[in-house]
């Protein structure tokens, strides 16, 4: 009896004798003797070639086996992408492949990930199948990001998102706000020309313009934040205190034109500044309140007597007109008899003859008794 092995149309056989491999075996049926030292590997020809516990470099002497496989060689600093028929398969990392290219069409994108970015051709919709062999950063559409490789800086990117090998290269993108932000000063003491100790609460309003600049200072903010400060002192000190609350408007201005003289070595526009609050001791507070309430009384007492002159001066020139014109002064007596009749209810008098008789007769003895 012979030892029978048909091999199907979609497998192929490796024919082996003692161990060492012999030949490729196309399909059909093969007889061998019993109890020879002959043995065939049956391999599916839509699966990847792989021989268990035989390498690879074993087989790729057969040059008819070599002419029915794709044998493809992926360095340590690569990737491949492998297609079968068009469509993704796997993500080949470091080391030999072989596939049989009998019944499907394989093709293969080749990266090198020393160049960690992803490149064009490959389509989106295969990264959720390389996962872990990748990473992503988001740019926000508010913000400008900075790529280094190796922390040494590469470039400048726009909103996206961006994705990069995992590899020899350290890859890292760190992303700067381009909206408009405030910088607040709270509290800050500093002393006057006049040796005043005050605190200041001062704030101001930049954006940043150049991402690579502002990513070169260390501590940015900080740096920033001690500018301002230097600023103000350097003004503050050259004031007296009264002239210091009188001119809270010119610090602004100041301050704003100083800072704008820095912008390019920050690569910030500063775009407001102004003082939110100048908060002074307690007993400098209590001696300006009382230099301000005797202010307030001495302008209170001036209006009042400015209001006696002029109310003097109305009734002086009242009593000159009035003597210079008889029929004015009767009709300043009608007008005072009028606002009496309004407070009173009823008006009796003696004597005969009527109403209005009697009052021209009241008024005429009033007029000629003066």
């Amino acid at each position: 009896m012979f030892k029978k092995i048909t091999i199907q149309t979609d497998e192929r056989g490796l024919h082996f004798r003692k161990g060492s491999y012999v030949k490729l075996l196309q399909p059909g049926t093969y007889r061998f003797l019993p109890f020879s030292e002959e043995t065939v590997t049956l391999l599916n020809i839509t699966k990847p070639f792989a021989v268990q516990g035989k390498d690879l470099k074993l087989f790729l002497q057969d040059e008819k086996l070599v002419q029915e496989l794709d044998v493809i060689q992926v360095h340590d600093h690569e990737y491949v992408l492998h297609y079968e028929d068009g469509k993704f398969a796997a993500l080949l990392a470091a080391g030999s492949y072989a596939f049989w290219n009998i019944l499907k069409k394989h093709t293969y994108i080749r990266v090198d990930i020393r160049n960690p970015e992803l490149p064009a051709e490959i389509d989106s919709a295969v990264l959720p199948k390389l996962i872990g062999s990748y990473q992503a950063f988001d740019v926000g559409n508010h913000e400008s990001g900075v790529l280094f490789y190796n922390n040494v800086m590469q470039r400048e990117l726009g909103p996206g998102k961006y994705y990069f090998w995992k590899g020899p290269v350290a890859v890292a993108v760190k992303t700067v706000d381009l909206r408009q932000q405030q910088m607040d000063m709270t509290g800050q003491e500093m002393m006057t020309e006049d040796k005043v100790t005050l605190r200041l609460n001062f704030v101001c309003q930049y954006r940043i313009l150049n991402p690579l600049r502002a990513l070169q200072i260390k501590s940015f903010e900080e740096q920033m934040y001690i500018q301002l400060q230097l600023i103000l002192r350097e003004y503050v000190g050259t004031l007296k205190l009264d002239d210091l609350l009188k001119m809270k408007q010119e610090i602004a201005a100041f301050v704003l034109s100083r800072l704008n003289e820095k912008s390019q070595e920050y690569g910030v526009q500063f775009l407001s500044a102004g003082v939110k609050d100048i908060i002074l001791p307690g007993d400098i507070k209590d001696i300006m309140n009382t230099v301000l309430l005797a202010e307030k009384k001495a302008q209170a007492n001036l209006i009042t007597r400015r209001e006696e002159t002029a109310s003097t001066r109305s009734l002086l020139n009242t009593a000159r007109l009035m003597d210079e014109n008889q029929t004015l002064y009767r009709l300043k007596e009608l007008e005072f008899l009028e606002k009496i009749c309004e407070k009173i209810g009823t008006i009796s008098l003696g004597g005969g003859g009527n109403l209005l008789e009697q009052l021209n007769s009241l008024l005429g003895e009033k007029g000629a008794s003066g």
